[in-house]
């Protein structure tokens, strides 16, 4: 019995464990059911393989994340296109089925007004396909975008068209907010590569064959030939086929398809893509991994398990942002927790609502759930999968080139490193938009060449050009009228002859017509400013003449290079100045550079005197006569005169550098005086604007000229202003003067008065001031790409020999001396001659010190017995006495008493001046005795005898009564 009991209880602890078990692996094993609304086609092949990967991915997720305590259930519904239905199944899923996320729409048009019920519920809602720029605008946080954006597309667009210099393009997207979203993102790119949108075409979703052949045909007649496609796939497969058909595949053509076509190309037939051969795509690259391999072999075996009736369906890019939407989900609810995802009723506004939109509740765990999946980051099927600011980043780009039935790849874009023939992560080069970048590339009509991306239209259409009408100066434009035909016919002109040139340098043909600018009468029909206006209106295609670039024309029309020197000079007679001036010759040199040269006479004169006063007969004498004979020596040295001799080795020196100095001084003085009295004879009469306003002055411009407005700005009144119209009718102004019902003085553009002074050179002069103008140049329409590649025709046609041909047939020949070299120079200044007025200086002053140390140390003993106590005065005085008289130790007047000992028997008068000269001699010897030195200043030493204090006393105080000789002492 015991033992009975005793199995009995061990029985039932083993129950009691068993049971508990089960309940401990039943608590385990329980999940938190999360409803998710899944609002997708399943109709269609693109939501069938939606479908498929929303599902793998959650099998996938939790098939790794078994121990997750949520499960998300997928509640579908099956919309048609419309947004009304599609509206009306998320309403159901909000309010029904209280769904915590919803997965798609799957187009832009249906995720707009769902994210607005998912704002309202605190419902997220994650689309892995409505890819429009204009969904941002909503700025709801509730709104997830598992894709990327079209504006992300963008810049590589914009670096495609910068790479091929293309400045135009035509935008061709369907009607709809998938097609407008991108345009506004379009613009701006290419505005920042100096590109823009031409034309915008926009096509119904719904339009007829019909109806995209007439806008093609519109389109054809254009000249820009660069068009992006952005529409879906179905609808550019039957523009392509179009545009194929009416010659819009061939040659010249450039097609760039945006990734809406692109992504989704595995689907469109192989005949539609044989339409597109040439065309460039951009395409969203997929980083190529193994996990993605393995994944396109289970997708497909369970695509076909799934859908056995459906054929040759190919994974895309938002099949794998499905995959990844679905993951980025399970992990965001998983980290909002275990709990009861429930919603919160909220009371009607009013108790008789009529509408179910008043009444659905809100989810109570919608603000976790969205931060949840703002920070939800992992590595996915399409690459590192992130939502920053709700939506996928953006990433590269792949460029393929439509070949046959198929895609190349030509290379790729990043927003790090531009364009690049293959992808290098590792890679440090700058950002590049260079077509080098890219490999071959095959244009349509299977040609290799890039296209220009425009051209003149094909259709029998011609550029309409206009051209002004010119009473005269007919070389630049010349338009003749015919009364008996009435018809007015552009003959020839320098302008139009350049333009013809230009045309003809382009690579291409460029057929056109010029029309005058005429009144049915042959008269101009309007100002320049009005010419212009008519290009802008479309008028015209174009405007050849000579047309002024100006501020306020390129603000409505383009301008191209300037095919002339610009500027607005003013024209005045020129008189001859030569009669009237009686002190022509004082011209050649300024005022500072005469007073110069006289004072360096004067200074030169003086240091030859003192060089040679003691020692030459022809530098003594009475004070006025050794003036005078300085002064003649000095200034003899200009004709190179001088008779006087120079004996000393210093004067020498001196004369030698002053001859060079008075050689150049005068040569100068000829050349410049000749030039005032031959060719610069010639002095404008009026040398200041400000001269013409002060006495009001007439002036003349032409009719209709912006430089009318110039002169009203420098203050003339119109009372004062004329007109002329031909060259012969301003040299009438001219000659009647402005106070004849003439002129003063005429301003107009460069070239025009140069050519009038191509025949009145010798009457009339260009003088300052000249007005800033950039010449003549060609009109466009603004953003015309014509006007570049003509610009680009300027530049070779000024470079080569054809511009001086052209002007040679058209322009005068000037036989006169230019106008302009005819205004007198400047005089010589002292600026020019002032390092030879110090050599000259240096080397008088040097010669002083010389001759001054020299003589001083000659009377150094004299010098040295002067009274300590006398003043310097006192002894300036003495040694200037003892420097008055001859040196007859000079050999000078050595070899001149040798020559009269010789040559003549002594006579008298001679002997007696021998002696004296022998006498004074002695004198200059002798010592002085000391009463007599002590009264002239010396102060004998012990050694001094009376003779030498007498020889002083003689020298400084005897009167001069005993001379040998005329001019000496």
């Amino acid at each position: 019995m015991a033992k009975n009991a005793s199995f009995s209880s061990v029985f039932s602890l083993f129950f009691l464990f068993s049971v508990l078990g089960k309940f401990s692996a039943m608590a385990e094993n329980t999940t938190i059911p999360v409803n998710v609304g899944v609002v997708i086609d399943s109709d269609t092949w693109y939501g069938k393989m939606g479908l498929s990967c929303i599902s793998m991915a959650l099998s996938d997720f939790y098939a790794s994340h078994s121990n997750y305590k949520t499960r998300l259930v997928l509640h579908k519904r099956n919309p048609t296109s419309d947004v009304v239905v599609t509206a009306s199944a998320a309403l159901d899923l909000i309010k029904n089925v209280e769904v915590q996320a919803i997965i798609g729409p799957e187009t832009s048009m249906q995720a707009n007004f769902v994210i607005s019920l998912g704002n309202k519920a605190q419902v997220p809602i994650i689309s892995y396909s409505a890819t429009s720029p204009s969904l941002t605008s909503i700025r709801s946080i509730y709104f997830f975008r598992a894709a990327q954006n079209d504006s992300s597309q963008v810049k590589a667009m914009s670096a495609i068209i910068q790479a091929f210099s293309w400045r135009e393009v035509v935008a061709i997207y369907v009607d709809n907010e998938f097609g407008e979203g991108v345009i506004p993102s379009l613009s701006d790119a290419l505005q920042e590569v100096d590109a823009r949108i031409a034309y915008r075409s926009v096509i119904s979703p719904k339009a007829t064959d019909d109806q995209i052949v007439a806008e093609l045909y519109k389109l054809k007649e254009m000249q820009t030939q660069v068009f992006i496609v952005h529409m879906f796939a179905d609808l550019g497969s039957r523009l392509f086929d179009k545009a194929k058909q009416i010659g819009m595949m061939d040659e010249g053509y450039a097609w760039i398809m945006t990734d809406g076509m692109t992504n989704s190309f595995s689907y469109i037939n192989s005949s539609d893509i044989e339409n597109m051969e040439g065309v460039l795509g951009i395409k969203t690259f997929v980083p190529n991994t193994k996990e993605l391999e393995s994944f396109r072999v289970r997708w497909k075996s369970k695509f076909q398990h799934d859908n056995p009736t459906v054929h040759e369906v190919k994974l895309d890019v938002f099949g794998y942002w499905a995959y990844d939407a679905a993951w980025a989900l399970a992990m965001a609810v998983e980290k909002v927790g275990a709990k009861n995802f429930n919603f919160q009723k909220m009371n009607s506004a009013s108790g008789n609502s009529s509408t179910d939109l008043e009444r659905f509740g809100v989810s109570q765990n919608g603000p976790q759930l969205v931060q949840a999946l703002s920070g939800t980051i992992f590595k996915g099927l399409s690459g590192n999968f992130s939502l920053l600011n709700g939506q996928l980043q953006s990433s590269t780009f792949q460029i393929v080139n439509v070949i046959g039935s198929g895609q190349k790849l030509v290379g790729y874009w990043t927003p790090e490193k531009g364009l690049e023939r293959k992808l290098n992560l590792t890679n440090t080069s700058t950002y590049s938009t260079s077509n080098v970048s890219l490999r071959s590339i095959i244009w349509p009509g299977d040609t290799t060449s890039a296209p220009k991306g425009w051209q003149i239209p094909t259709s029998g259409k011609r550029l309409k050009i206009l051209v002004p009408v010119k009473q005269g100066f007919s070389e630049f434009v010349k338009v003749t009228h015919y009364p008996k035909t009435n018809t007015t016919i552009v003959d020839a002109g320098y302008c139009i002859s350049v333009f013809e040139a230009v045309i003809k340098s382009l690579p291409y043909d460029v057929p056109y017509d010029l029309y005058p600018y005429a009144k049915p009468n042959g008269e101009s029909a309007g100002s320049y400013n009005d010419l212009v206006n008519e290009v802008f209106l479309g008028n015209y295609d174009a405007a050849v003449g000579d047309i002024t670039i100006r501020a306020n024309r390129s603000l409505h029309v383009d301008f191209t290079l300037p095919y002339t020197e610009s500027g607005v000079s003013m024209i005045v007679p020129i008189k001859d100045n030569k009669s009237k001036n009686a002190w022509v010759f004082l011209k050649p040199l300024t005022w500072d550079l005469w007073l110069t040269s006289g004072c360096f006479f004067i200074f030169i004169g003086f240091v030859v005197w003192v060089l040679e006063h003691r020692i030459n007969e022809d530098f003594r004498g009475p004070p006025h006569h050794q003036i005078g004979t300085s002064f003649w020596f000095s200034f003899s040295t200009m004709v190179f005169a001088h008779r006087e001799r120079v004996v000393s080795n210093l004067a020498r020196f001196v004369v030698i550098i002053w001859c060079f100095v008075v050689l150049i001084l005068t040569q100068s003085y000829t050349a410049s005086l000749t030039s005032l009295l031959t060719v610069q004879q010639l002095q404008p009469t009026v040398t200041d604007v400000n001269l013409l306003l002060k006495y009001k002055d007439n002036v003349a411009y032409q009719p209709g000229s912006f430089v009318y407005g110039i002169l009203k700005d420098l203050g003339f009144q119109d009372e004062n202003l004329m007109t002329f119209n031909t060259p012969e009718e301003l040299n009438q102004l001219f000659k009647n003067g402005s106070r004849k019902n003439g002129i003063s003085a005429a301003f107009d553009e460069t070239p025009y008065m140069k050519l009038f002074l191509a025949t009145y050179c010798s009457k009339y002069t260009m003088v300052d001031p000249t007005f800033k103008a950039d010449g003549f140049a060609f009109v466009f329409p603004k953003g015309s790409p014509l006007a570049r590649d003509v610009s680009r025709g300027i530049l070779n046609v000024n470079e080569g020999n054809q511009t001086k041909v052209i002007e040679d047939r058209w322009f005068k020949k000037q036989n006169c001396a230019d106008p302009n070299s005819l205004v007198s120079s400047n005089s010589l200044s002292l600026e020019s001659f002032w390092g030879l007025f110090l050599i000259a200086g240096v080397a008088s002053t040097l010669a002083l010190l010389i001759f001054a140390a020299m003589f001083l140390y000659e009377h150094k003993d004299i010098f040295k017995r002067l009274d300590p106590e006398a003043s310097l005065w006192r002894r300036f005085l003495i040694m200037l006495r003892i420097y008055d008289n001859k040196d007859l130790n000079s050999f000078t007047f050595k070899k001149r008493e040798l020559e009269v000992n010789t040559n003549f028997t002594p006579s008298p008068s001679v002997y007696s001046d021998h002696t004296e000269a022998r006498n004074v001699f002695e004198e200059q010897m002798r010592t002085p005795s000391s009463a007599d030195l002590e009264h002239a200043g010396f102060s004998p030493g012990a050694s001094s005898s009376r003779s030498e204090m007498e020889s002083a006393i003689e020298i400084t105080e005897r009167p001069r009564t005993h001379e040998i000789a005329p001019g000496s002492n």
